[in-house]
């Protein structure tokens, strides 16, 4: 090409600081498998304090937040590389992964000087971890319709309701609670952001045994439970958007999709890659992975519209279940034994559920993107 052309051209090579920034990343997530275990699906059921702090120690928490609230005000591609190597592999990120996505986010874009002086330092330093109270046993992809309140009494607020599939709640120290301040006005009205220490009187946590033995989800029901009125984040009554703005960082990101991508490789080396069908399925799945990078990274580059995360987590969690089901059959009777491809087939069914269904993403995708009617 000429000139013109091939200045018009577009550049997909990674930089050299990307590439030996990924290098170290792989490194890292190298050396803590050896000394952690590997865990599948480890955003969320690999949980390690130590590693947390060490992280910490890197600045690789809150590598993309601003300075001014302690970040390091990296490019967001520069943590789904992190993220993605981590992942990957299966290094134990969940000590401070539901933190770092959303809740510092949410505090720094929302909260208050207060708030962000209090909370964000230990959440930095790896040293606090957070869980979500938003879905209930009556809303959960449908969030306009929880019912736990939250009632104005003087200078605090008083909680009252259940929150179920609280991943981390039996260790988190800090709830970032999403409720009813009001009932007036339509479903969207009225819902608030409250932080709820999980040392309050009146919370109870239930932890969930799952069916490969995981015990990350919980029931929390709150009783009574007093928390300072300056716990308040953003708008009283107004924070639907907030929640919907914080799920955005939830849906999109590369823990949607690289979950058992380790795995996969395991089960590509324990293939029998002289049959042409199991080529033709490896190369697939394969050409979706990187499908699905390209709609993580538009994500980190900002350049997808408001929403578009919905349809990153459609497709992202649709692969690993497809993945999850290629692992099954690859490692055939073994996988009727309680081992890792055992684990993948019946833990498969919940990443199309977890961060809302697949219909539901798929309606956003309707009415939201393409402006379809209901």
């Amino acid at each position: 090409m000429t000139g013109a052309h091939r200045q018009a051209t577009m550049e997909f090579a990674w930089t050299q600081d990307q590439q030996r920034l990924r290098a170290e990343a792989a490194e890292v997530a190298a050396d803590a498998v050896a000394r952690f275990g590997w865990h599948p699906d480890s955003w969320i059921n690999g949980f390690s304090p130590t590693f947390a702090k060490e992280m910490a120690a890197r600045r690789w928490i809150g590598l993309t937040w601003p300075t001014e609230h302690g970040g390091a005000a990296r490019p967001g591609i520069d943590r789904m590389i992190v993220a993605e190597e981590l992942i990957s592999a299966g290094a134990p990120v969940g000590a401070y992964w539901v933190a770092e996505r959303q809740m510092g986010p949410s505090i720094i874009a929302f909260g208050t000087p207060e708030q962000q002086a209090r909370y964000l330092p230990a959440i930095l330093a790896g040293e606090a971890v957070w869980c979500i109270g938003m879905s209930e046993p009556g809303a959960g992809s449908d969030l306009a319709s929880l019912r736990t309140s939250a009632r104005r009494h003087g200078d605090s607020w008083m909680i009252n309701g259940q929150k179920i599939w609280t991943s981390f709640a039996a260790v988190a120290d800090f709830c970032y609670l999403i409720c009813r301040t009001s009932s007036d006005g339509p479903p969207h009205a009225g819902i608030s952001e409250l932080i709820v220490p999980m040392d309050s009187p009146g919370v109870e946590v239930r932890p969930i045994r799952d069916l490969v033995g995981g015990a990350h989800f919980c029931e929390v029901f709150f009783s009574d439970v007093r928390v300072p009125a300056a716990n308040l984040v953003g708008v009283e009554g107004a924070a639907f958007k907030q929640t919907m703005r914080q799920l955005e960082h939830e849906r999109g990101g590369i823990d949607r999709l690289a979950s058992n991508q380790a795995l996969f490789r395991r089960a590509v080396e324990h293939s029998d890659t002289s049959d042409p069908l199991i080529r033709q399925e490896i190369a697939r799945l394969e050409a979706h992975y990187r499908l699905g990078r390209l709609l993580v990274y538009r994500q980190a580059l900002a350049q997808a519209p408001n929403g578009f995360s919905a349809a990153t987590k459609c497709f992202c969690t649709e692969h690993e279940a497809r993945v999850a089901d290629f692992v099954g059959r690859i490692f055939a009777a073994d996988t009727l034994l309680a081992g890792d491809a055992a684990r993948a087939v019946c833990y498969a069914p919940a990443y199309t559920v977890m961060g809302g269904t697949a219909n539901v993403m798929r309606n956003i995708v309707a009415e939201r993107l393409l402006g379809l009617p209901r």
